[in-house]
């Protein structure tokens, strides 16, 4: 079960998140703090608690993100924030409310007195400040032409702050073309599209009439269950880093579509998870495949006992994700009927693997587990030690199941930033690990055998099951019989 929202949740939030550095020396300004706004000139109705906003109205919690020539707000409060406005507000729609106040603020100082003149340029390096950050973590916000009008109207208003030697106006010029750069990268992979693998489903490459020793499998590709583990590793590192903390947050939107609220989530978004799990399912798919298609038993034995050390290599590495799929593709029907099969293997390492991946009690032991990894991680030396790669469907579960258990809003209207904290949280963590850049050569050969190779369909999956051990109850007879029966209709 996902931690309670707490107090400690919200404080070890904000001490981990990393704090972007600040323009500390740009026109001669500093805009180093994390004062809190002054509460007589600023809109009052945020609850505080322990140092942290729990809940506010829209427009409240709008004003705590827009800095003044006093303040500047905690980098936690700025990613939390932007990372859930989106369930109640179109980035567009926020730059705009953002750029209204940062002109309010303009227009007060140039009509004050000469040491509030003074002050332009610590402003405008402030409002810079929070348009590079909020570029650089959510740039995907700024892909539609209303969200880039918007961020120009801004810039051109805070490029007047420094007219005389033109160093506004070459940062916000850098930070554009690193914002254009960034959208170019996520909109060429977006084109290239991942062509999922269509299960093998030709009766000539299911039915086994004939000997197999020239086909080749993961063994003759691969036989060292650490290296296939690393370079699991590696595909699954390729895979999380396409995944951006505004995709999760359509996991919340798009619920609150479904739930007839507003509309803020775009389903076209969640590719990028989609393609995610879709992977989990393949390489389950495979392992499948690879153990239903061997012929004798003896080497199916071998290959079971090899995915077992597999997954038990990934779970000292810290990959979570390809351990899970792993032993998914053994538990398949397909496979865990080989009794024959499995009287030949030694469990003891597998049962451990079960142990570790048992669901009762909300996944007690694997978060147990991932809690270790994400210990070694904080405190690691190196790459190697720093990868946790939690199970990507449970723990998009949890987000869901914050979101669901949580109101947006509280009886009294205002926003539930206290459940955000702990969302955005769970999503920093996660955008943490993703990063870690794989320690481990990759091997292109074996890599390509994992993301190509044919997999049954659950359908061929059992066929070859049958082959290989024949049914042993009515049930299992009658299955055979029905699946004999349509491959012959189709021959």
């Amino acid at each position: 079960m996902a931690e309670p929202l707490c107090n400690a949740a919200v404080k070890k939030c904000k001490e981990t998140m990393p704090q972007t550095p600040i323009f500390s020396s740009m026109l001669g300004s500093s805009c180093s703090g994390q004062v809190q706004p002054d509460m007589g000139e600023r809109c009052v109705d945020p609850v505080y608690q322990d140092g942290n906003i729990v809940s506010g109205s829209l427009e409240a919690l709008i004003e705590r993100l827009v800095p003044t020539m006093d303040y500047y707000p905690d980098r936690t409060y700025i990613f939390t924030f932007l990372l859930s406005s989106r369930v109640f507000i179109h980035p567009h729609e926020l730059l705009a409310k953002v750029g209204q106040i940062c002109i309010k603020q303009k227009q007060q100082l140039e009509a004050g007195t000469e040491a509030e003149k003074a002050k332009l340029k610590s402003f405008a390096a402030k409002i810079i400040q929070l348009l590079k950050e909020w570029t650089e973590t959510f740039p995907y916000d700024f892909q539609d032409e209303k969200s880039m009008k918007e961020l120009k109207e801004i810039a051109h208003r805070i490029t007047q702050c420094d007219e005389e030697n033109g160093t506004v106006k070459k940062i916000i010029s850098q930070m554009t073309q690193n914002l254009l750069m960034a959208l170019s990268a996520r909109s060429q992979y977006q084109e290239i599209k991942e062509k999922f693998r269509q299960p093998a489903t030709d009766k000539g490459t299911i039915l086994k009439t004939k000997p197999q020793s020239t086909q080749k499998d993961i063994l003759s590709v691969c036989c060292d269950p650490l290296i296939l583990a690393q370079q699991l590793t590696h595909i699954e590192l390729e895979r999380v880093s396409n995944i951006y903390p505004e995709d999760l947050m359509q996991i919340v939107s798009h619920m609150d579509s479904l739930d007839n609220h507003k509309c803020r989530g775009d389903v076209t978004k969640t590719y990028n998870l989609e393609a995610y799990d879709n992977w989990f399912n393949c390489l389950s798919m495979l392992v499948a495949t690879e153990i239903c298609r061997v012929v004798k038993k003896k080497q199916r034995t071998r290959m079971v006992e090899f995915f077992i050390d597999v997954a038990r290599e990934c779970f000292n590495i810290g990959n979570f994700n390809s351990m899970m799929a792993i032993i998914s593709g053994m538990n398949l029907s397909p496979v865990a009927r080989l009794k024959k099969t499995w009287s030949k293997v030694k469990t003891a390492k597998f049962d451990v693997l079960e142990h570790h991946m048992d669901p009762s009690s909300n996944f007690c032991n694997y978060r147990t587990a991932l809690q270790g990894a994400a210990q070694r991680s904080q405190t690691a030396n190196s790459n190697r030690e720093k990868i946790v790669i939690p199970v990507f469907n449970l723990f998009i579960k949890d987000i869901y199941f914050l979101h669901k258990i949580h109101t947006n809003r509280l009886p009294n209207g205002q926003i539930n930033f206290k459940k955000f904290w702990e969302i955005s949280r769970q999503i920093h963590d996660f955008l943490t690990w993703k990063q870690v850049e794989c320690p481990f050569e990759k091997d292109k050969k074996i890599q390509s055998y994992l993301l190509t190779a044919p997999i049954y369909s659950e359908e061929a999956l059992f066929i070859a099951s049958f082959e290989s051990e024949g049914p042993e109850n009515h049930m299992e007879k009658d299955s055979w019989k029905t699946l004999r029966t349509t491959l012959l209709n189709r021959a």
